[in-house]
Protein backbone atom coordinates (compact mmCIF):
# COMPACT_ATOMS: atom_id res chain seq x y z
CA UNK A 1 0.00 0.00 0.00
CA UNK A 2 1.24 3.51 -0.87
CA UNK A 3 0.53 6.81 0.85
CA UNK A 4 1.14 10.39 -0.17
CA UNK A 5 -0.35 13.76 -0.98
CA UNK A 6 -3.40 14.36 -3.13
CA UNK A 7 -1.04 15.24 -5.95
CA UNK A 8 0.78 11.92 -5.53
CA UNK A 9 -2.54 10.08 -5.67
CA UNK A 10 -3.69 11.93 -8.79
CA UNK A 11 -0.40 11.18 -10.48
CA UNK A 12 -0.77 7.48 -9.72
CA UNK A 13 -4.38 7.41 -10.93
CA UNK A 14 -3.42 9.24 -14.11
CA UNK A 15 -0.68 6.67 -14.73
CA UNK A 16 -3.15 3.85 -14.19
CA UNK A 17 -5.60 5.45 -16.61
CA UNK A 18 -2.96 5.85 -19.29
CA UNK A 19 -1.76 2.26 -18.84
CA UNK A 20 -5.07 0.77 -20.02
CA UNK A 21 -5.21 0.23 -23.78
CA UNK A 22 -8.56 0.05 -25.55
CA UNK A 23 -9.82 0.65 -29.09
CA UNK A 24 -12.75 2.64 -27.71
CA UNK A 25 -13.17 5.39 -25.09
CA UNK A 26 -11.84 4.32 -21.70
CA UNK A 27 -14.65 3.85 -19.17
CA UNK A 28 -13.49 4.49 -15.60
CA UNK A 29 -15.73 3.67 -12.63
CA UNK A 30 -15.18 5.66 -9.43
CA UNK A 31 -17.24 3.76 -6.88
CA UNK A 32 -17.66 4.01 -3.12
CA UNK A 33 -20.16 4.82 -0.37
CA UNK A 34 -21.97 8.16 -0.18
CA UNK A 35 -19.78 11.01 1.10
CA UNK A 36 -16.59 9.04 0.42
CA UNK A 37 -15.26 11.81 -1.83
CA UNK A 38 -15.92 10.19 -5.21
CA UNK A 39 -17.07 13.30 -7.04
CA UNK A 40 -14.18 15.40 -5.78
CA UNK A 41 -11.69 12.70 -6.71
CA UNK A 42 -13.21 12.34 -10.19
CA UNK A 43 -13.08 16.11 -10.74
CA UNK A 44 -9.46 16.27 -9.58
CA UNK A 45 -8.46 13.40 -11.85
CA UNK A 46 -10.32 15.01 -14.76
CA UNK A 47 -8.33 18.22 -14.28
CA UNK A 48 -5.03 16.30 -14.30
CA UNK A 49 -5.91 14.27 -17.38
CA UNK A 50 -7.07 17.36 -19.27
CA UNK A 51 -3.70 19.02 -18.70
CA UNK A 52 -2.18 15.91 -20.28
CA UNK A 53 -4.29 16.38 -23.40
CA UNK A 54 -7.07 13.89 -22.78
CA UNK A 55 -10.65 14.50 -23.87
CA UNK A 56 -12.69 13.91 -20.69
CA UNK A 57 -16.34 12.95 -20.32
CA UNK A 58 -17.60 13.51 -16.76
CA UNK A 59 -20.80 11.85 -15.66
CA UNK A 60 -22.42 10.68 -12.44
CA UNK A 61 -24.93 8.09 -11.28
CA UNK A 62 -27.10 10.91 -9.87
CA UNK A 63 -28.10 11.72 -13.46
CA UNK A 64 -29.32 8.15 -13.95
CA UNK A 65 -31.79 7.93 -11.08
CA UNK A 66 -35.31 6.63 -11.41
CA UNK A 67 -38.07 9.16 -10.60
CA UNK A 68 -38.65 9.77 -6.91
CA UNK A 69 -41.88 7.73 -6.74
CA UNK A 70 -39.97 4.68 -8.03
CA UNK A 71 -36.91 5.25 -5.82
CA UNK A 72 -38.95 5.41 -2.63
CA UNK A 73 -41.68 2.89 -3.40
CA UNK A 74 -40.43 0.68 -0.53
CA UNK A 75 -40.23 3.69 1.80
CA UNK A 76 -37.96 6.69 2.26
CA UNK A 77 -35.55 4.85 4.53
CA UNK A 78 -35.52 1.45 2.84
CA UNK A 79 -32.03 0.03 2.27
CA UNK A 80 -33.38 -2.47 -0.26
CA UNK A 81 -35.06 0.40 -2.09
CA UNK A 82 -31.77 2.28 -2.23
CA UNK A 83 -29.96 -0.71 -3.71
CA UNK A 84 -32.60 -2.15 -6.04
CA UNK A 85 -34.87 0.77 -7.01
CA UNK A 86 -32.76 3.92 -7.19
CA UNK A 87 -30.74 3.73 -10.41
CA UNK A 88 -31.70 3.14 -14.03
CA UNK A 89 -28.88 0.82 -15.07
CA UNK A 90 -30.56 -0.13 -18.35
CA UNK A 91 -30.61 3.51 -19.44
CA UNK A 92 -27.03 4.02 -18.23
CA UNK A 93 -25.81 1.15 -20.39
CA UNK A 94 -27.99 2.07 -23.35
CA UNK A 95 -27.10 5.76 -23.71
CA UNK A 96 -23.59 5.95 -22.21
CA UNK A 97 -21.61 2.83 -21.34
CA UNK A 98 -22.43 0.63 -24.34
CA UNK A 99 -22.02 3.35 -26.99
CA UNK A 100 -18.56 4.06 -25.56
CA UNK A 101 -17.67 0.37 -25.30
CA UNK A 102 -16.46 -2.28 -27.76
CA UNK A 103 -18.50 -2.12 -30.95
CA UNK A 104 -20.26 1.08 -29.85
CA UNK A 105 -20.77 4.03 -32.18
CA UNK A 106 -19.43 6.51 -29.58
CA UNK A 107 -22.67 8.53 -29.76
CA UNK A 108 -23.70 9.09 -26.14
CA UNK A 109 -25.79 11.06 -23.67
CA UNK A 110 -24.52 12.04 -20.21
CA UNK A 111 -27.85 12.03 -18.35
CA UNK A 112 -31.45 10.82 -18.44
CA UNK A 113 -32.84 12.48 -15.29
CA UNK A 114 -32.93 15.85 -13.54
CA UNK A 115 -32.97 15.32 -9.78
CA UNK A 116 -33.92 18.92 -8.96
CA UNK A 117 -37.14 18.78 -10.97
CA UNK A 118 -37.71 14.99 -10.78
CA UNK A 119 -38.20 14.87 -14.53
CA UNK A 120 -36.63 12.93 -17.42
CA UNK A 121 -33.86 14.54 -19.45
CA UNK A 122 -32.86 14.05 -23.06
CA UNK A 123 -29.69 16.09 -23.60
CA UNK A 124 -28.13 16.37 -27.06
CA UNK A 125 -26.38 13.29 -28.36
CA UNK A 126 -22.62 13.83 -28.60
CA UNK A 127 -19.89 11.83 -30.29
CA UNK A 128 -16.79 10.92 -28.28
CA UNK A 129 -13.32 10.69 -29.77
CA UNK A 130 -12.03 7.13 -29.78
CA UNK A 131 -9.36 8.07 -27.20
CA UNK A 132 -11.72 9.89 -24.81
CA UNK A 133 -11.85 9.01 -21.11
CA UNK A 134 -15.16 8.66 -19.27
CA UNK A 135 -14.83 9.37 -15.54
CA UNK A 136 -18.05 8.14 -13.95
CA UNK A 137 -18.66 8.47 -10.21
CA UNK A 138 -21.40 6.89 -8.16
CA UNK A 139 -22.54 4.20 -5.77
CA UNK A 140 -22.97 0.50 -6.57
CA UNK A 141 -20.97 0.69 -9.81
CA UNK A 142 -19.28 -2.69 -9.42
CA UNK A 143 -22.47 -4.68 -9.08
CA UNK A 144 -23.09 -7.60 -11.47
CA UNK A 145 -25.25 -5.57 -13.87
CA UNK A 146 -22.39 -3.13 -14.55
CA UNK A 147 -19.13 -4.85 -13.67
CA UNK A 148 -18.16 -5.78 -17.25
CA UNK A 149 -18.85 -2.29 -18.60
CA UNK A 150 -15.76 -0.74 -16.97
CA UNK A 151 -12.21 -0.70 -18.31
CA UNK A 152 -10.73 0.62 -15.03
CA UNK A 153 -12.37 0.25 -11.61
CA UNK A 154 -11.50 2.58 -8.74
CA UNK A 155 -13.10 2.13 -5.32
CA UNK A 156 -12.98 5.02 -2.83
CA UNK A 157 -13.01 3.48 0.64
CA UNK A 158 -14.01 5.38 3.79
CA UNK A 159 -15.28 3.91 7.09
CA UNK A 160 -19.05 4.16 7.18
CA UNK A 161 -18.99 6.16 10.42
CA UNK A 162 -16.78 8.75 8.76
CA UNK A 163 -19.29 9.15 5.94
CA UNK A 164 -21.98 9.98 8.51
CA UNK A 165 -19.76 12.72 9.92
CA UNK A 166 -19.11 14.12 6.46
CA UNK A 167 -22.82 14.05 5.62
CA UNK A 168 -23.58 16.07 8.76
CA UNK A 169 -20.90 18.62 7.88
CA UNK A 170 -22.19 18.88 4.33
CA UNK A 171 -25.76 19.31 5.57
CA UNK A 172 -24.70 22.10 7.91
CA UNK A 173 -22.76 23.81 5.13
CA UNK A 174 -25.78 23.74 2.83
CA UNK A 175 -28.40 24.76 5.39
CA UNK A 176 -26.41 26.79 7.90
CA UNK A 177 -24.61 25.91 11.09
CA UNK A 178 -27.86 25.51 13.04
CA UNK A 179 -29.28 22.95 10.61
CA UNK A 180 -31.20 20.00 12.01
CA UNK A 181 -29.30 16.94 10.79
CA UNK A 182 -31.76 14.43 12.26
CA UNK A 183 -33.04 13.38 8.83
CA UNK A 184 -29.49 13.05 7.49
CA UNK A 185 -28.60 10.82 10.41
CA UNK A 186 -31.70 8.68 9.93
CA UNK A 187 -31.12 8.38 6.16
CA UNK A 188 -27.54 7.24 6.71
CA UNK A 189 -28.33 4.81 9.53
CA UNK A 190 -31.44 3.27 7.96
CA UNK A 191 -30.93 3.60 4.19
CA UNK A 192 -27.45 4.41 2.94
CA UNK A 193 -25.18 2.41 5.25
CA UNK A 194 -27.39 -0.73 5.25
CA UNK A 195 -27.61 -0.54 1.44
CA UNK A 196 -23.81 -0.44 1.29
CA UNK A 197 -23.66 -3.42 3.62
CA UNK A 198 -26.03 -5.25 1.27
CA UNK A 199 -23.81 -4.27 -1.68
CA UNK A 200 -20.67 -5.53 0.05
CA UNK A 201 -22.35 -8.79 1.01
CA UNK A 202 -23.74 -9.54 -2.46
CA UNK A 203 -21.32 -7.92 -4.94
CA UNK A 204 -18.01 -7.72 -2.98
CA UNK A 205 -16.96 -4.54 -4.81
CA UNK A 206 -13.46 -4.27 -3.38
CA UNK A 207 -12.68 -7.73 -4.74
CA UNK A 208 -13.29 -6.38 -8.25
CA UNK A 209 -11.54 -3.00 -7.91
CA UNK A 210 -8.30 -2.37 -9.80
CA UNK A 211 -7.37 0.40 -7.37
CA UNK A 212 -8.66 1.05 -3.85
CA UNK A 213 -8.24 4.60 -2.54
CA UNK A 214 -8.41 4.90 1.25
CA UNK A 215 -9.83 8.40 1.51
CA UNK A 216 -10.50 8.90 5.21
CA UNK A 217 -7.51 11.29 5.39
CA UNK A 218 -8.31 13.65 2.52
CA UNK A 219 -4.92 15.37 2.45
CA UNK A 220 -2.92 12.20 3.03
CA UNK A 221 -4.71 9.38 1.22
CA UNK A 222 -3.33 5.91 0.69
CA UNK A 223 -3.98 3.54 -2.16
CA UNK A 224 -3.60 -0.03 -3.21
CA UNK A 225 -3.23 -1.31 -6.77
CA UNK A 226 -4.85 -4.71 -7.08
CA UNK A 227 -4.18 -7.63 -9.41
CA UNK A 228 -7.54 -9.09 -10.43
Amino acid sequence: MDQGSRGDLMGRLAEATESVTTTHPLRVAIDGPPAAGKTTLADELAAVLRTQGHDIIRATIDDFLFPRAHRYRRGQYSAEGCYFDAHDHDALCRVLLDPLGPGGDRRFQQAVYDRDTDTPLSPPVMTAPADAVLLFDGVFLLRPELIDRWDLRIFVSVPFERTVDRARIRGNALAGSAADTTDIERSWRNRYIPSQQLYFATARPTDHADIIVYNDQLHRPSWEVRSN
